[in-house]
């Protein structure tokens, strides 16, 4: 068998090319007879517009893309930018990644050519007029992701390229006919001819088509709810007199157990929601293989009890997708709601709140923030009759689809719990979450820089170490934020190294992304109260 170097050949003539050779190479490939060389206007689904120019040999295809955008300044990022495609940041606007969109384009490519049996060794190459302006920190992301980024590519024009299209090289044209279906797609109606139209109507009007079978049209229902779902951010609670009130929604996530696993401390939270969840999957299989076998009784609703910041609302929006994931749930979303969500204006806004909030809550977990905020001395209280209501739908057997969390600091929390019966039964699982040590708190300080790339110098990280003890020692443990206090104080790093990077000009990659001791500002925080007396 050859040496994988040698039949990558045309990957590593690529692999090797500059900003100062890159054009006459692209045009040398028109001249090389054992290389087939093509120019798509275009190639779907990311890269519709874009100039596409393909390169092939008996082992070898290389995909080389031109970047559509004007000379510009641009910070590269290839990580998912909350939980979506990989943005590059300009001063004053941010545009999807143009590498990721290569990547992505690739790998409709490899899969095409996979179904057809062809396998070939694949490289991209990115041609880009802007400034990638820590384009040395991206060269291993780069890397991996298999893609050759140039930029600054003033000269690059589509015409100036040369290609050769030999169809005597039967492995490019074979190839090309894979791709046919990609090159050149109508994105709308209006890209298709009035002739086009017609005989696509013709050609649906004289064909039978067969019905879709009844699951695959369930599967589509599925689906389309699933997305218009995941559309949603935020619902509405209508009370009387029109009043509209806002309640929060998060959406499920997609690796919940790797999210899980990331969690700074919480170790006994994650053993306890293994035990649920275990018994949970261990009762959907007894059914499935003994559908007459007595279950035993799983209780989902749940006390989250802490101070702020120690990571509730980040578990519950886990634990839902977890839930789902389980089979328990049918969605897995949070809606978050406290005492504001439910006390309305006139008589019998609370019975009309709590409806529609389980409404929204169906599938998923409701949160309740501050639930002992109900639970008023006065016996007129309308917080009271919010939560006979709950009471009543906890003891309905066909509400299961629904797991009920009151989340809040830990002594009112049990005071409330106690004094009623009711909820003591219902609300089996309680999860403490104790305050981060400084450990801790270092640890998620550490995760949250690296998603921004940021490095901090050795001295700007002892100050930042020392402010941060400092802060700890002398907290009010009633108003200490934990993980809160961590962003906070982060965001008037960013904030103060942003404004002395402007004030210096500092576009060279390396400075844009180093915080220095003169970045560490500290942040106020509550001191802890001394007593003064005998």
């Amino acid at each position: 068998m050859k040496n994988i170097s040698n039949l990558q050949r045309l990957i590593d003539g690529f692999k090797s090319q500059n900003r100062l050779t890159i054009l006459n190479h692209l045009n040398s490939m028109a001249e090389n007879p054992v290389v087939y060389s093509n120019h798509l206007k275009g190639i779907g689904t990311h890269l519709k517009k874009n100039d596409i120019y393909i390169y092939i040999d008996h082992w070898c295809m290389v995909v080389v893309c031109l970047d559509n955008v004007a000379h510009k300044d641009e910070l590269a990022d290839e990580n998912e930018f909350k939980g979506k495609s990989p943005l590059y940041f300009t001063e004053n606007d941010h545009r999807t990644s143009p590498v990721w969109l290569l990547s992505e384009s690739m790998k409709q490519i490899q899969k095409k050519l996979v179904e057809s049996n062809i396998n070939l060794y694949m490289r991209g190459v990115l041609l880009s007029k802007s400034n990638f302006i820590n384009a040395d920190d991206m060269k291993e992301a780069w890397e991996h992701m298999c893609i050759t980024v140039i930029d600054k590519m003033d000269e690059f024009s589509s015409k100036a390229i040369c290609v050769n299209k030999d169809d005597e090289l039967h492995n490019g044209t074979m190839v090309m006919n894979v791709l046919n279906d990609l090159v050149n797609q109508p994105t709308t109606e209006d890209d298709i001819s009035e002739q086009e139209f017609l005989e696509h109507l013709d050609k649906f009007m004289t064909e039978n088509f067969p019905s879709p079978k009844e699951d695959e049209e369930d599967d589509e229902c599925e689906d389309e709810e699933e997305n218009i779902f995941n559309n949603i951010t935020s619902g509405s609670i209508e009370q009387n007199n029109n009043i509209k009130v806002q309640v929060k929604i998060l959406q499920p996530i997609k690796n919940p157990r790797e999210e899980m696993d990331k969690l700074v401390g919480c170790q006994d939270i994650r053993k306890h929601i293994d035990e649920l969840l275990a018994l949970t999957r261990y009762n959907k299989m007894v059914r499935e293989v003994f559908p007459n076998a007595k279950l035993h009784e799983v209780s989902l609703h749940s006390v989250f009890y802490g101070r702020p910041g120690t990571g509730k609302t980040t578990v519950c929006k886990i634990f839902g997708s977890l839930l789902h994931e389980a089979g328990a749930l049918s969605k897995g979303h949070v809606v978050v709601a406290d005492r504001g969500s439910f006390i309305g204006t006139l008589w019998g806004d609370e019975e009309r709140s709590v409806r529609q909030v389980l409404e929204l809550a169906h599938g998923g977990v409701l949160m309740i923030d501050e639930a002992y905020l109900l639970n008023s001395k006065h016996e007129s209280d309308p917080g009271r009759l919010v939560l006979q209501l709950l009471m009543q739908v906890l003891a309905d057997e066909s509400q299961r689809d629904i797991a009920i969390v009151l989340c809040g600091y830990k002594e009112p929390l049990l005071k409330l719990i106690s004094s009623n019966i009711g909820l003591d039964s219902r609300f089996p699982n309680r999860f403490e979450f104790n305050d981060f040590s400084v450990d801790e708190l270092l640890e998620i300080t550490r995760r949250r820089i690296g998603e921004y790339h940021y490095r901090l110098t050795r001295q700007a990280w002892q100050k930042y170490k020392s402010m941060l003890i400092a802060a700890y020692k002398d907290r009010d443990k009633d108003s200490w934020g934990n993980a809160r206090f961590v962003s906070n104080q982060l965001e008037r790093i960013y904030i103060k190294h942003a404004m002395r990077c402007v004030k210096e000009n500092a576009v060279e990659g390396k400075k844009l992304l180093t915080l220095t001791p003169s970045d560490i500002t500290p942040i106020e925080v509550p001191h802890a109260k001394h007593r003064i007396g005998f």
